[in-house]
C-alpha cells in the first residue's frame, strides 16, 4: 500500500513539474534585453506558452493581451511608437519576464556572405580608431548564429544576444553594417538595430525560401531531393606524416640545423618557384635581425595572406595559426618573444589544392609602435609532406543548399518588424551569373512577401573588382554578375551601392568596408529618410544610340556632371559589331554623355564599360565622387 502511495505521489509530482515546464512563456532569442523595436509602425512580438495560456504585455504605459493557441504559439501587435528609450517591457503569464534596455528606432536586416559577415576585428588596422572610439550605445547588433535547415523553416535560433556598439563589442559587428548604422545615427540620432544574418561562401539560393524559388524548376527538384536526405559527414582529410614534425629536433626548433633547404622569394607561390603541382605541407624559414628597441614590447607579425593554412613559430614558440586562406595573417608577439639580433621565423603551410604560398601585394613585416622590420625577400623552403592522392573535396555543404539558410536563419527572425534590408552577396554565384538576374529579384520579392511589406527597401552592393587585371577586352563572370545586379535596380524600392573601385585584386575581402557602408547609407538617406534630392549613386547607363557611326552613351545619376577621376578621357569602354568581338574604344565626354567609337568597328551594335573581373582603372564618376556602374548595352540603331 505504501509503495502504491509513493507511485501515485511521484506521478502527481511529475505531472505538476511537467505542467509548469510547458506553461513557461518563452520568447524567441531576438526578443530580449537591449533589442531595438521598429518605430512609427505596428510591431509584432511572438512566443510560446502552454495551450490557451493568457499573456499580458506592458510597454510604455500600454497593456496588450493575448492568448496562446492550441499549439502554444501566441503573438501580439504593438501600436506604432515614436523613437526613444531605454524602456522596460513586462511580460506576465504563469511566469514573469522583464526585458530591459529596449530602444525604439530603425531596424535593418543585414544579410549575405562573407563580405557582409566580416567583422571589424578582421580589419582592425584600418579601423583601429573607429573601434577604439565606438561609443554608440544606441546602435545595437544581433548576430544570427549560422544554421542550416533543409527540411522546413526553423522556429528559433540558438543562443544569441543584442549587443551595443562599444569598443569591447563592436569588433564583432559586421563592418559594413556598423558603418552604415553609424552614418545614419550620427545624422538622425535615431537608434539603429542591426540583425546580421550572414555566412561566408553561400549562394543566393540558400537565402531564399521554397516559395520564393517556385519559378526555378531545377532548383525545386534539388529542394525536394534535399528534404529527404541526411547530409553526409564531411570527408576526413588524411593525416600526413610530416617530416618537419617527425624530425628531432623539429624544423621549427632553433636548435635544428637546416639541411637541403632551397631558396624562396617571399611573397610568392611555390608553383612559380620550383615546387610544381604540390598539394601537401611546405615549411618556410628565415632569420631576421631585430634591434634591441623592439624586444621589450609586444609586436605584430604580418604575413599577408597564405594559401591555404599555416602554423607560425618565432624562436621555437608557436605564435598563431589560421586554418584557411582568406583571413589576413596578423599574429601578436608578446614582449619577450623577440630578442636582439637574429630571430628565427618558421611557417608551416598546408595546401590542399591549387597554387600554395604567400599572396603578393600584401603586408609582410614585424612591427612595434616605433619600429618596423620588413620580412619580404629571401627565405628557404623544404617540403614536409605530399598528398599521395588529392585530399577529398567537400561536395555537399548544407549551408549552400537552396532554402537552407532561409529556413535556419531568416525564418526565425522574419516576424520581427524591420525598416529595410541590406544585401552583400554574389561571389558564390559566379557559376551562374546570368541566372542571378532572376535570382536576385526572386530573393527581394520573397523577403517582401515574408515580411508582408511590398515596399520593403532592399539595398544591395554591386561586387567590387577582384582577380588579376585583364588588359584586353574579354568575357567575365564577375562582370556578368554585376550586370545582373545592375538590371535588378529596375525593381521599385531597391538601391545599388556601386563598389567597382573598392576591390583588391588579391583579396576577395577588401578592406574598404567603411566606404561600402557609407554608400549604402547614402541610398537609405535618399530612399528611406526623405533626402530625395541627394545624389546617392554613381552614374547609371540609360541608353546607347548611334550617331555618325559613333555611340552616344547617356547616363542618369550624373549629379553635378560627369567627370573622370584622373583627368583623362573615360577608359574601359569597348564596342563590338555583329561578330560580337569587342575592341577598346576611343571616348570623349560631352555633358552627361560619353561619345564612344573605334576605327576598327564601323557598325557597332553593343557597348561595354568596365567589363572585366577587375577592370583596369574604371575612371568615370560623377562630380559627387561616386563611380559609374559597369554595364553592357545593345545600341539603339
Amino acid at each position: 500500500m505504501t509503495r502504491h502511495r509513493y507511485i501515485i505521489a511521484g506521478a502527481l509530482l511529475f505531472s505538476l513539474l511537467h505542467t509548469r515546464s510547458v506553461a513557461q512563456v518563452r520568447l524567441p532569442r531576438l526578443v530580449g534585453d537591449s533589442m531595438v523595436l521598429q518605430r512609427d509602425t505596428p510591431v509584432q512580438l511572438w512566443g510560446w506558452a502552454s495551450p490557451h495560456e493568457k499573456i499580458r504585455i506592458t510597454f510604455r504605459g500600454k497593456q496588450i493581451r493575448s492568448t496562446s493557441g492550441p499549439d502554444g504559439k501566441w503573438s501580439v501587435t504593438l501600436p506604432p511608437m515614436s523613437q526613444g528609450g531605454p524602456f522596460t517591457m513586462d511580460i506576465r503569464a504563469k511566469n514573469h519576464i522583464v526585458l530591459r534596455e529596449i530602444l525604439v528606432g530603425d531596424v535593418w536586416l543585414c544579410a549575405g556572405q562573407s563580405n557582409m559577415e566580416h567583422q571589424l576585428r578582421l580589419h582592425s588596422e584600418r579601423y583601429a580608431f573607429d573601434i577604439t572610439n565606438a561609443n554608440f550605445p544606441e546602435i545595437r547588433h544581433f548576430k544570427v548564429p549560422p544554421a542550416a535547415n533543409l527540411k522546413a523553416p526553423s522556429e528559433d535560433v540558438s543562443a544569441a544576444y543584442w549587443k551595443s556598439a562599444t569598443p569591447t563589442n563592436v569588433a564583432d559587428f559586421s563592418a559594413v553594417a556598423y558603418f552604415f548604422a553609424r552614418d545614419l545615427y550620427q545624422r538622425y540620432h535615431v537608434p539603429v538595430g542591426l540583425i546580421n544574418a550572414s555566412v561566408g561562401g553561400t549562394p543566393i539560393e540558400a537565402w531564399t525560401s521554397k516559395e520564393g524559388l517556385k519559378d526555378f524548376p531545377a532548383i525545386q527538384a534539388t529542394i525536394r531531393s534535399n528534404e529527404t536526405i541526411t547530409p553526409p559527414p564531411a570527408p576526413a582529410v588524411p593525416e600526413l606524416a610530416d617530416a618537419g614534425l617527425d624530425s628531432h629536433p623539429t624544423w621549427y626548433d632553433p636548435s635544428y640545423t637546416p639541411q637541403h633547404w632551397r631558396p624562396f622569394t617571399l611573397p610568392g607561390y611555390w608553383n612559380d618557384q620550383g615546387v610544381r603541382e604540390l598539394n601537401g605541407i611546405v615549411w618556410f624559414r628565415r632569420e631576421i635581425e631585430i634591434p634591441a628597441t623592439m624586444t621589450d614590447k609586444s609586436a605584430m607579425l604580418r604575413l599577408g595572406r597564405i594559401v591555404d593554412a599555416d602554423v607560425v613559430y618565432v624562436n621555437g614558440q608557436k605564435v598563431g595559426n589560421t586554418t584557411y586562406q582568406y583571413p589576413q595573417r596578423r599574429y601578436t608577439l608578446p614582449a619577450g618573444i623577440l630578442k636582439p639580433g637574429k630571430n628565427l621565423i618558421v611557417v608551416r603551410v598546408t595546401n590542399n589544392a591549387g597554387k600554395g604560398g604567400f599572396i603578393p601585394d600584401k603586408p609582410y613585416y614585424i612591427a612595434t609602435v616605433s619600429d618596423t622590420v620588413d620580412i619580404k625577400g629571401e627565405w628557404q623552403y623544404k617540403v614536409g609532406a605530399v598528398y599521395q592522392t588529392p585530399p577529398p573535396q567537400i561536395t555537399f555543404r548544407e549551408t549552400n543548399c537552396p532554402t537552407a539558410l532561409h529556413n535556419g536563419m531568416l525564418a526565425p527572425v522574419i516576424p520581427y518588424t524591420i525598416k529595410g534590408a541590406l544585401w552583400y552577396q554574389g561571389e558564390s554565384n559566379m557559376g551562374n551569373p546570368q541566372e542571378y538576374s532572376q535570382l536576385l529579384p526572386a530573393l527581394i520579392n520573397d523577403w517582401r512577401n515574408k515580411w508582408q511589406n511590398p515596399a520593403l527597401p532592399v539595398l544591395f552592393v554591386q561586387l567590387p573588382g577582384f582577380l588579376e587585371v585583364q588588359y584586353l577586352p574579354s568575357e567575365s563572370n564577375w562582370a556578368t554578375l554585376r550586370e545582373s545586379q545592375r538590371k535588378s535596380i529596375t525593381m521599385p524600392h531597391t538601391g545599388m551601392a556601386i563598389a567597382i573601385d573598392l576591390g583588391e585584386w588579391n583579396d576577395v575581402h577588401p578592406d574598404s568596408k567603411k566606404e561600402v557602408g557609407d554608400r549604402l547609407a547614402l541610398l537609405a538617406r535618399k530612399m528611406v529618410y526623405g533626402e530625395g534630392q541627394l545624389v546617392a549613386s554613381g552614374p547609371l547607363v540609360e541608353k546607347a544610340s548611334l550617331k555618325d557611326n559613333k555611340v552616344v552613351v547617356s547616363f542618369t545619376n550624373t549629379g553635378s556632371g560627369l567627370i573622370t577621376n584622373d583627368g583623362n578621357t573615360p577608359g574601359q569602354f569597348a564596342i563590338a559589331g555583329k561578330d560580337g568581338k569587342f575592341v577598346w574604344a576611343q571616348t570623349k565626354l560631352e555633358g552627361n554623355t560619353v561619345i564612344v567609337w573605334s576605327p576598327a568597328i564601323t557598325a557597332p551594335v553593343r557597348v561595354r564599360y568596365a567589363w572585366a573581373d577587375n577592370p583596369d582603372n574604371p575612371n568615370l564618376y560623377n562630380r559627387e565622387g561616386l563611380p559609374a556602374s559597369p554595364f553592357e548595352l545593345n545600341i539603339d540603331l
